[in-house]
C-alpha cells in the first residue's frame, strides 16, 4: 500500500496567530499519533515556530541554497553540483530531532533570477523527504508570496489564518484564490482567531462551510508567550489547543 503524507500548510496575513496554531497542530498530532513520524517545517524568515516548539534553530535549509550559489559564483560548479546532489542528506543534517517530531527551518526568502533552478530543485528535495514523514505541518511567510512562488504547492491540507478584521479576510480569500489556481491541496478550511466576542462572526464575511473552528482570547496562551514557554506547556484546555484540536477533527487528522 502507498504511503500517504498528510501535508498541512498554515497561510494567512500577518499577527494573525497562524505560528500558536501550527505549534498548536504539532503538540495534538504528536500526542494523538505517538507511533506516527511527524515533522514540523518553518516557511517564516522570522523563524517563530522554533520558539513556540522549544527547539534551536540552527542550519537552515536557505544556507544550503546560499553555499552552493557561493560555489557557482566562485567558479566552483563540479563541487555544487555534487552538494545539489546530496541535498537531501544535508537537510537531513539541518533538522532537529526531538523525541516526538522533526523540525526544519527554511531560513530566508527565495532569492530570484538565475538561481531559480536551484531553488526549484531544493523544493523538490523537500517534497521528496516530506515522504519520508507521516504527517507535515508547515508554518508559512505571511502573505501570499509563498503560494505565488509555489513554495507549498501540492499539499494535501491548507489551512487558512485569519482574525476578525476585514484585511485578515481578505488576505485569505486572496489567498484561497490563488490557490485555487496554483495550489494542488485536497481539503482547504478558515480558523478565525482571536475573536473576542462571538456576537462578531456574523459579521465576518466567509463562507461558513469554510469554517473550522473560532478561537476566542487566550490568557494562557499570552502569559505563556510572556514567560517565554512553549506551546507544550499550555494547559489542555486552553482555547487555542481547543480550537486546533477542533479544526483537525473537522480535517479528519484526529
Amino acid at each position: 500500500m502507498k504511503h500517504e503524507t498528510k501535508l498541512l500548510a498554515v497561510a494567512g496575513k500577518g499577527g494573525v496567530g497562524k505560528t500558536s496554531i501550527s505549534a498548536a497542530f504539532v503538540r495534538l498530532l504528536c500526542r494523538a499519533h505517538p507511533d506516527k513520524r511527524i515533522l514540523a517545517i518553518d516557511a517564516d524568515p522570522a523563524v517563530g515556530l522554533s520558539t513556540a516548539l522549544g527547539v534551536e534553530a540552527g542550519q537552515t535549509l536557505d544556507d544550503i541554497r546560499k553555499h552552493i550559489v557561493n560555489l557557482v559564483e566562485e567558479g566552483e560548479p563540479r563541487e555544487a553540483i555534487e552538494m545539489l546532489a546530496e541535498a537531501r542528506y544535508r537537510i537531513f543534517d539541518t533538522m532537529v530531532e526531538r523525541p516526538d517530531f522533526s523540525f526544519l527551518a527554511i531560513g530566508r526568502p527565495e532569492s530570484a533570477g538565475c538561481y531559480c533552478k536551484v531553488n526549484a530543485y531544493l523544493k523538490e528535495v523537500i517534497s521528496l523527504l516530506s515522504q519520508d514523514f507521516d504527517y507535515v505541518v508547515i508554518d508559512g511567510e505571511a502573505g501570499i508570496e509563498q503560494i505565488n512562488r509555489r513554495v507549498m504547492e501540492k499539499v494535501t491540507h491548507l489551512v487558512l489564518i485569519t482574525d476578525p478584521s476585514r484585511k485578515g479576510v481578505q488576505v485569505i480569500e486572496t489567498i484561497r484564490k490563488v490557490a485555487d489556481e496554483l495550489v494542488m491541496y485536497e481539503r482547504c478550511g478558515v480558523i478565525v482567531n482571536r475573536l473576542t466576542d462571538p456576537a462578531l462572526l456574523e459579521r465576518v464575511q466567509l463562507p461558513k462551510e469554510d469554517l473550522l473552528c473560532v478561537i476566542g482570547v487566550d490568557d494562557a496562551h499570552t502569559m505563556n508567550d510572556i514567560e517565554g514557554k512553549t506551546v507544550f506547556d499550555l494547559p489542555e484546555d486552553s482555547p487555542i489547543l481547543r480550537g486546533a484540536a477542533q479544526a483537525l477533527t473537522r480535517l479528519d487528522l484526529l
